[in-house]
């Protein structure tokens, strides 16, 4: 990262910063690595803190750095694919052990969900509480719905809640021959508890992906994900390998 004539760029200094930075994150920098501290950058970039911190807050909602607590701002690592292209099958994490399940209870549906399960309103259902973990980091918060008669021979003799409950479920669930699934995709913001276990502030930008899967022309469950909208990017293709770095995006963007 060598210093940069900033001065007769007539586009703002700190989005002029911001590419430079970028291009330097791809090139000089390892995921995970933390970046020396304000200071020294804005020594050797001759730019005002208050105009690099602008730069560093832009690549932070691009996803590309993340600042954490006791360590500083680090390169934050390649975002998750979430797939939703239509031509996928299978159960939401089955067999990835990237999804770790974190709890089950027993609780009453929202009416929504309730509605896409044909339940009656009040019944209580299964659900399953997991997270995404990614470079060890949760970047995804998910909450299956699946009612009793989709999991007939879950055993009550079963541990009442928690993770092995969770794993119990998913395992009678992910027996079951799936047909299809629908699924949808919108802009959201973080809740409180999503926020939490996400490690974001309250109303962050999130990615609320909604699939119904369907056994035998019914719904047997309801998932409703919460993905990092900093962390994670949308495939619609059939493998979701298409990768363009970020400093060929800028490139082409000048």
């Amino acid at each position: 990262m060598g210093t940069t004539q900033l001065e007769s760029v007539q586009e703002p200094k700190y989005w002029h910063l911001k590419t430079v930075l970028s291009e330097a994150l791809d090139s000089d920098f390892a995921v995970g690595e933390v970046l020396p501290n304000e200071r020294d950058l804005a020594a050797r970039f001759g730019v005002a803190r208050a105009t690099l911190r602008q730069a560093l807050e832009q690549l932070e909602l691009e996803g590309r750095l993340q600042r954490r607590r006791g360590v500083g701002t680090t390169v934050a690592p390649p975002r998750v694919g979430v797939a939703v292209a239509t031509a996928q099958h299978g159960w939401s994490g089955d067999g990835d052990e990237a999804w770790q399940p974190v709890e089950c209870t027993m609780a009453v549906a929202p009416a929504v969900v309730a509605a896409a399960l044909d339940v009656e309103a009040g019944e209580t259902v299964h659900v399953v509480r997991r997270i995404r973990m990614t470079h060890g980091q949760a970047v995804a918060a998910e909450l299956l719905y699946v009612p009793a008669s989709s999991v007939p021979e879950l055993s009550a003799i079963e541990a009442a809640s928690g993770p092995a409950r969770a794993r119990s479920v998913l395992r009678e669930l992910h027996r079951l021959d799936l047909d299809g699934q629908d699924r949808s995709v919108e802009l959201g913001s973080a809740r409180a508890d999503d926020a939490k276990e996400l490690d974001r502030l309250p109303g962050a930008p999130v990615l609320v992906v909604t699939t119904r899967y369907l056994v035998a022309r019914a719904t047997a469950a309801v998932s409703v994900a919460t993905y990092r909208a900093d962390t994670c990017r949308l495939t619609f293709g059939d493998s979701g390998a298409l990768e363009i770095s970020h400093a060929e995006q800028e490139r082409k963007a000048s």
